[in-house]
């Protein structure tokens, strides 16, 4: 069944009620135009995965596994009942982003990795976009073609990373979607 505009088969995907900024539709279309067949027999994971739209329709699109890191109980039970009403399967992990990806040291690796990071600082005062951006694990996590698919608030500076190359970026509104991938020693 395929995901199209927050809807399987002409039924409406579950949204939380709070904490989750929905990607826009036009963005998602965008961002899988531009994976093109490379999301075909992907393992995909969806970091910040609010109700998991982009990790369920990569699935729908033909993504053979994808795992959902959401801290949000009420939005991890969303993207539990979309992936029993859209017939995919998929896995949740009820996590902080940062928790699950200190414990993912030698854990499968992944071709697509989706972000979309809170707008709000985190606790120290930086981004979370600035501590995912510099996070060593993360890289680890992309087999060697892998690509990081990330989502920031187009007025923010893209912050400095030794980790990270920016192979794509383009504006949609308010919305800056950028196609990474680790600069590899």
């Amino acid at each position: 069944m395929r995901v199209i505009a927050g809807s399987a088969g002409g039924v409406r995907l579950a949204v939380p009620k709070r904490g989750v900024r929905p990607t826009m539709d036009r963005v998602k279309a965008a961002i899988f135009s531009s994976l093109g067949e490379a999301i075909i027999g992907a393992r995909v994971l969806d970091l910040f995965a609010g109700s998991g739209a982009l990790g369920i329709e990569a699935l729908s699109r033909g993504a053979v596994s994808a795992i959902f890191v959401e801290t949000d109980r009420q939005s991890a039970e969303a993207i539990e009942k979309n992936l029993a009403k859209t017939n995919l399967k998929g896995r949740v992990r009820h996590n902080d982003v940062f928790d699950f990806l200190r414990q993912q040291s030698n854990a499968e690796k992944f071709q697509i990795i989706f972000a979309d990071p809170p707008y709000e600082k985190a606790h120290r005062g930086e981004s979370h976009t600035e501590t995912l951006l510099n996070n060593e694990s993360l890289p680890q996590l992309l087999e060697p073609n892998g690509i990081l698919v990330l989502e920031k608030r187009s007025t923010d500076t893209l912050p400095q990373t030794k980790l990270w190359r920016v192979i794509r970026q383009k504006t949609y509104g308010a919305t800056e979607v950028l196609f990474l991938e680790p600069i590899r020693n």
